[in-house]
């Protein structure tokens, strides 16, 4: 099985978590242990997306793919950022 087969493996464990609150995350590429990924719906305005990304995302994808060393979003929200909106169930 190849690495993305084998990350997005390791992303359909946390979807259920990212849906529940409206959002989802896509694989944009990987490159020299570098996974890149986009944020999709509330998640790519959510303030705590870097959290999401960090303690969820990155953590469930390196322990189920070691050849994945970093992770990064393309859509990452600041917890400043004025448009930034927290999902429904965190209201």
């Amino acid at each position: 099985m190849d690495i993305i087969n084998r990350v997005e493996k390791a992303l359909d464990s946390i979807r259920p978590y990212l849906e529940a609150d409206g959002g989802n995350v896509r694989v944009l590429d990987f490159n020299e242990g570098l996974l890149r990924l986009e944020l999709l719906g509330a998640c790519g305005n959510c303030p705590m997306s870097t959290m999401t990304l960090k303690a969820g995302v990155e953590e469930a994808v390196k322990k189920a793919v070691p050849e994945v060393t970093s992770v990064e979003a393309i859509n990452i929200t600041s917890a400043d950022d004025p448009n930034a909106e927290l999902p429904q169930t965190m209201r």
